[in-house]
């Protein structure tokens, strides 16, 4: 299984991308938010998620692990297939595909080509309790890098305190600054918890 791929853009186009490395030139599908982050850059680290079926294998690129995280959930849901799940990232930012689970907010996906009113309650009904569960409720908010918010997490964790109310406080103040480091992270947490 390819989990990513590190090497230069030879070709690059709003639905794919050709990243060549060790003298392979990798095809992958990717959604228009991959390609605004790709565009201008000449070498990338494209995260991939593979699809092997009896008649084809391929590959799905995206510029970072959250948009992947949500792609793999989204083609969980029966009914969203995986071109399903590129056209809603590319209709929507990460964030606002997760802001519509979390709150239930059908129509924001039913305006989605390709997605219906059923198939729009099923991914609210079956991916919920896993957007606001698995760590990406912190997510929603548009963290550019989630590594300081989980090495912050963890270190209040060891020192004692409980797990949600430390995720519920990192969350707020990552809503209100983001960049921030683990160290300002636990500092700020200290303060709050």
């Amino acid at each position: 299984m390819i989990d990513y791929i590190i090497g230069a853009i030879t070709k690059i186009y709003p639905t794919f991308v050709v990243v060549e490395t060790g003298g392979i030139g990798y095809f992958a599908n990717i959604s228009l938010n991959t390609f605004s982050k790709l565009e201008k850059q000449k070498e990338c680290k494209l995260f991939v998620h593979e699809i092997i079926r009896e008649d084809s294998h391929s590959l799905y690129g995206f510029a970072d692990e959250q948009e992947r995280d949500l792609y793999r959930l989204l083609i969980s849901v029966n009914g969203v297939g995986p071109s399903t799940a590129c056209v809603m990232l590319s209709s929507l930012s990460v964030d606002e595909i997760q802001m519509a689970i979390s709150e239930s907010n059908v129509n924001v996906l039913k305006g989605i080509k390709g997605i219906g009113l059923k198939t729009a309650q099923r991914i609210v009904v079956d991916l919920k309790d896993k957007v606001d569960k698995q760590g990406l409720s912190g997510e929603l908010f548009g963290f550019a890098d989630n590594t300081n918010r989980d090495e912050a997490l963890s270190a209040l964790v060891m020192l004692g305190f409980n797990k949600s109310a430390v995720t519920k406080v990192l969350d707020n103040i990552i809503k209100k600054e983001n960049g921030l480091s683990v160290e300002e992270l636990i500092k700020r947490s200290l303060k709050n918890l």
